[in-house]
């Protein structure tokens, strides 16, 4: 797997808190949340192909929609957090 991109991102405090809820409650850790969401909104905006080539051996096979389990994110530096469901994810509707 190629190596992850290192960056500083400053949030808003509020933000924070609300992702490391969110990520706590999916039983991930906030980067890898981050990560998840921004993956999502990147696919649904058609800028990022699902994945459809098959996995190395040793690695989870991704989920239904294609997303890559929670534990692939890599964030080694980083304490992970259990996170909750995804029903408090904000849908965009488009019409």
């Amino acid at each position: 797997m190629p190596e992850s991109k290192r960056f500083l991102l400053r949030l808003d405090p509020r933000l924070f808190n609300v992702l490391r809820r969110w990520a706590d409650d999916d039983l991930r850790s906030i980067n890898a949340q981050i990560e998840y969401l921004l993956t999502d909104q990147a696919r649904r905006a058609g800028r990022l192909p699902r994945q459809t080539t098959p996995r190395p051996s040793g690695q989870a096979p991704a989920d239904e929609a294609g997303e890559a389990p929670a534990d692939e994110a890599g964030d080694s530096d980083a304490t992970e957090l259990p996170t909750g469901d995804r029903a408090g994810r904000g849908a965009r509707v488009r019409g």
